[in-house]
């Protein structure tokens, strides 16, 4: 078994994400994440530099209105950047776990040295962790993804 102590954000993270970009329809967003079965979605920037992290909650909270209403909204709207903790690659698992803790986030985007987005931590991540049911994800921490396609407004 191994030892959680021991364990850094690169060991647990999910490495393969999707992410969308700040001007993405939110509407896009859950769809994307309701494909995937993910309950959060990295909101980056064209070089990867994470704005913040978009959940399933965020969307159903802040989203009212037609669905035309909801396909003119952005992603940007909805997170709060400046509150969205990042942690490093290298960063203690017992210290990813203080920041989201000290936050109130239950999500984190993992960055590296150039603060570009590499993978995502969850506290499912977490508990995987602890648990010992850790098992290497294939891809590299440079498996990102943006969306490969957009919602129009219906006007």
């Amino acid at each position: 078994m191994i030892d959680p102590t021991t364990l850094a954000a690169r060991d647990v993270m999910t490495r393969v994400v999707v992410t969308v970009t700040p001007d993405e329809s939110p509407i896009m967003a859950w769809e994307l994440m309701r494909k995937g079965g993910i309950h959060h979605i990295p909101v980056v920037g064209p070089s990867r530099w994470p704005h913040g992290i978009l959940s399933m909650q965020d969307i159903a909270t802040s989203c009212s209105g037609t669905l035309a209403d909801l396909s003119r909204r952005r992603v940007g709207d909805l997170i709060k950047s400046n509150l969205t903790p990042r942690v490093p690659l290298d960063r203690p698992l017992s210290g990813v776990a203080a920041v989201m803790l000290d936050s109130g986030h239950d999500a984190v985007p993992v960055v590296d040295e150039q603060c570009r987005a590499v993978g995502v931590i969850t506290t499912v991540d977490i508990l995987r962790a602890v648990a010992g049911r850790i098992t290497p994800e294939p891809g590299t921490a440079s498996d990102v993804h943006p969306a490969l396609f957009r919602v129009e407004p219906v006007t």
